[in-house]
């Protein structure tokens, strides 16, 4: 070669190598030895550059998988997997995630596992979900949140439309939950009294009420209390109903049916969204107006009037929660939140079927009227 003098390109290959020559293994898929790259004298400085720092870009890459390697998550779902109000709350649980940068089938992974309500396949399904090893189980309700605690003490838990949580032992308190479990209340028992008296501002001849409730749940127990409890002071006679199955709801209202001057008021729960179309049809056919907590499905079906929080939003939420999980918080250090938001939704097609003339001033209250 003339012209200028070449430098031995083996210098520019110890630059890269590091001292001794060392092999590029660690970055290649196969042993590299360093006089394999040793360079033909005529080879470009440039070429010699790209071919090493190609290499070295490997570990960035490598690193970068396994940071979006996938994730997974539980789904414990106490509802039928084919009713449209479980599918619609499912569907924000899902665009919340996707709004954070989480997309099923690309960096999550979503295990459903859907009980419709029965208790010994919610706990079942339950212990299946903690087998799979998820980074995180969302259980909504009290009756998926209770198994879904029976089942595991350290997979994080994220929860939605849990009413007293603490009262229940799922949480230490709302500020610190202190376990495995946190999320979002569905209303505290103080809701009681209000059901009672929206009732009475609907329907002012109503003496008394049945009380539909799962009894299998804290939260059915604690309600059917705290309704009990107000109930003297709007003059209206409570009785629990029992949701296990369809015919024992059906014989127990068409029993209570029997005597005048009733009113249902329905809890809610998970037996609540499965037999939501039974309840609404009872309480026509035998013209018994009726309060529900879920809000809006329910009267858009024919429910007279509901006063709970927003579920749609609650699922939306818990998707914020599971997000934080994901990311590397603990539920413990995660304050379970109080809703902010009731919703009252009133049907007058409904009213006027009962022979109900709503007061304009609960209708100018309403977030939600249909005619």
């Amino acid at each position: 070669m003339t012209g200028a003098a070449v430098r031995d390109p083996t210098e520019t290959l110890a630059v890269h190598c590091g001292s001794g020559f060392q092999p590029l293994s660690k970055y290649l898929l196969q042993r590299i030895e360093c006089c394999v790259l040793s360079l033909r004298a005529d080879m470009r400085r440039r070429d010699f550059i790209a071919a090493v720092g190609g290499a070295v870009t490997l570990p960035l890459v490598a690193r970068a998988q396994q940071r979006e390697r996938m994730r997974r998550i539980g789904m414990l779902m106490p509802y039928n997997a084919n009713d449209p109000q479980a599918q619609t709350r499912n569907a924000a649980f899902l665009q919340g995630l996707q709004q954070l940068g989480w997309t099923v089938g690309q960096n999550i992974q979503i295990d459903y596992r859907w009980s419709a309500g029965n208790i010994d396949d919610t706990r079942k399904y339950a212990a299946e979900l903690v087998a799979l090893a998820p980074d995180v189980i969302f259980a909504p309700g009290s009756a998926g949140l209770g198994p879904a605690l029976q089942a595991t003490r350290s997979i994080p838990i994220v929860f939605a439309l849990v009413p007293d949580p603490v009262g229940s032992g799922f949480v230490d308190s709302l500020s610190r939950p202190g376990g495995n479990a946190t999320g979002f209340t569905a209303f505290d028992y103080g809701f009681g009294a209000k059901w009672l008296e929206l009732l009475k501002e609907v329907a002012p001849n109503v003496t008394r009420a049945g009380v539909i409730r799962d009894p299998t749940i804290a939260s059915g127990l604690g309600m059917w209390a705290a309704i009990q409890s107000a109930s003297p002071a709007t003059g209206i006679e409570v009785s629990p109903i029992n949701m296990t199955d369809a015919g024992e709801i059906e014989r127990a209202v068409a029993a209570f049916a029997q005597a005048p001057n009733g009113s249902l008021i329905v809890t809610g729960s998970a037996l609540a969204v499965q037999h939501r179309d039974l309840i609404i049809a009872l309480a026509a056919r035998y013209k018994l107006p009726a309060i529900y907590y879920d809000p809006y499905d329910v009267v858009a079906a024919g429910g007279l009037v509901s006063y709970g929080v927003d579920n749609i939003d609650q699922f939306r939420r818990a998707a914020g929660y599971v997000d934080r999980i994901l990311k590397g918080e603990k539920p413990a250090d995660m304050p379970a939140q109080q809703p902010t938001k009731y919703e009252l939704v009133i049907n007058l097609k409904t009213a006027k079927a009962l022979g109900l003339d709503v007061p304009q001033t609960l209708v100018a209250r309403a977030n939600e009227v249909i005619e």
